[in-house]
């Protein structure tokens, strides 16, 4: 069991009497919150996953400790929503995320935990040829309100089959709106909107964020899908940057502001509907742009993001488009290797540097 599942919340901190910290909110918390407050809600919203109450309420069990998913974003839900919303399932993702999607068409609103996107392609045909296109393919006569969220990301030694952040596959499927948050606030008000949007919607979620900490407002808020945000203004250079990559960008803009260099990071924060208009708006101010993504360089955000770009403001361009990605192999689990493979802020810093 890696770091991140044992270190996780073991208590419902928003249920308790224990005083928040509403400036130091975890992004697993604020997930939670925000499952509280729709799930009070709406007594349509069911969950489903494996282990996402774990042996919580077994009578043959001792104890009553909710386990909550390989990262304990659900845990102890299960004993206030009771095991008929909270729905553990068996190891089988083709079975769950179908039968999620024969809930949804039929009135119900189910969020469904896949532990590690890397999973994805075991229920592929589930996401990319029932949940995605029913709608379609009915002629509007079918809602398919899912949301397919869970875990992903390298840099915690997950190696090849744990590591995947599969939101440029997802972008790829008509159908599907992708949401990808990057801090504590923005995952709440997010997940609030996915939640309550009739159309599916595929909520990555980083390993290395899950312990991040931000202000998150106790009341409910949504935050529109298709909405960039810029996280830092700046005049020299764009950085176009997604999930944990914005915290890289972040570090690198820091330091490159010593040398004189001011750099705007802009996250998208949905990648599909993808907020067109505030990226070009960013290029033609800085008239140069560096995206830094957590995928494999081919047929990804990066390059979708590039080749906006390219179309869209060529004649404001004063240099060239930059990618900061993976290298097109799978993770690594050497830690050596691993830390070569995932964009660093030293080497955002040295292409910035580049092209400035």
């Amino acid at each position: 069991m890696s770091d991140f599942q044992t270190e996780r919340t073991k208590s419902d901190s928003t249920s308790s009497n224990q005083k928040i910290d509403r400036n130091k909110m975890s992004f697993r918390d604020a997930l939670r919150e925000a499952f509280i407050q729709e799930m009070n809600r709406d007594p349509d919203i069911i969950q489903l996953g494996e282990d996402l109450a774990g042996g919580a309420n077994l009578p043959h069990l001792e104890g009553d400790e909710s386990l909550g998913g390989s990262f304990g974003v659900t845990a102890n839900l299960s004993k206030q929503f009771g095991r008929k919303r909270i729905i553990d399932t068996p190891i089988s993702e083709t079975a769950y995320v179908g039968a999620a999607c024969g809930a949804a068409i039929l009135g119900l609103r189910p969020i469904i935990e896949i532990q590690f996107m890397s999973f994805f392609g075991v229920c592929f045909d589930q996401i990319f040829n029932q949940i995605a296109r029913s709608r379609y393919l009915s002629g509007g006569e079918n809602n398919v309100p899912v949301v397919i969220r869970g875990a992903g990301g390298a840099g915690w030694g997950g190696a090849g089959q744990h590591s995947d952040i599969a939101y440029s596959h997802m972008t790829h499927i008509a159908g599907l709106k992708v949401v990808v948050p990057s801090t504590p606030y923005d995952c709440k008000g997010l997940m609030i909107s996915a939640i309550r949007d009739d159309d599916p919607v595929f909520f990555m979620e980083h390993i290395k964020l899950y312990d991040s900490k931000g202000y998150v407002p106790e009341e409910s808020y949504s935050i529109p899908i298709g909405k960039a945000d810029i996280k830092r203004e700046g005049n020299h250079v764009t950085i176009v940057a997604t999930s944990y990559m914005v915290n890289n960008a972040i570090i690198a803009a820091d330091s490159l502001i010593k040398d004189g260099i001011d750099v705007e990071i802009l996250d998208p924060r949905t990648l599909s509907p993808l907020d067109e208009s505030s990226i070009i708006s960013s290029i033609q101010k800085t008239r140069k742009l560096v995206v830094v993504d957590e995928d494999n360089p081919r047929c990804g955000f990066a390059t979708d993001v590039s080749a906006l770009a390219a179309d869209k403001c060529f004649d404001y361009l004063e240099a060239p488009i930059k990618l900061v990605t993976c290298p097109h192999v799978p993770c690594p689990f050497s830690p050596q290797l691993e830390k070569v493979y995932v964009p660093s802020p030293e080497k955002i810093i040295d292409t910035v540097k580049n092209i400035i």
